[in-house]
């Protein structure tokens, strides 16, 4: 025989056991970004145009894929925003060689590559001498991982 003190621990325990057989949601966002910001604030053609990671600004900053960008310049933003696929990092700018690996890890615009005009960024300078050692071979690693790797 049920006691009240059972029905009310059945009744409270259903709401939660509910919470375990919803269908998976994203874990992840689908760009990297750090609070808010993707690239943390790195414009993102500048890796292109410069050569180098260069700061962009508040005052030249859009929203794209769930996260805020920022150029260094108005012609930065404007490039971007006629074709950003050309522009943002591979992976949503997470780590490249993690992604390559099967897991999602942060990264920092200074451990940057561009290969075959795409820009790939990672956690580290280290971890980017790692994924430089087979560029090709991580990256077909990783596509096989994104973005269904979000959804982990």
């Amino acid at each position: 025989m049920l006691t009240r003190r059972a029905l009310l621990g059945a009744s409270l325990a259903l709401p939660a056991l509910s919470l375990l057989t919803r269908p998976a949601m994203a874990s992840e966002p689908p760009v990297f970004s750090d609070g808010g910001i993707a690239i943390r604030g790195a414009d993102p053609v500048a890796f292109f145009t410069e050569g180098a990671p260069v700061q962009g600004k508040a005052d030249h900053a859009l929203m794209w894929d769930g996260a805020i960008w920022h150029f260094a310049s108005a012609a930065n933003m404007e490039r971007f925003e006629m074709n950003p696929t050309a522009y943002a990092p591979q992976y949503g700018g997470y780590c490249a060689f993690a992604m390559s690996r099967g897991y999602i890890a942060s990264s920092v615009p200074e451990a940057w590559t561009i290969h075959e005009d795409r820009l790939y960024l990672n956690y580290s300078l280290s971890i980017r001498d790692r994924w430089s050692r087979d560029i090709p071979g991580n990256i077909q690693s990783a596509d096989g991982h994104w973005p269904s790797i979000l959804d982990a």
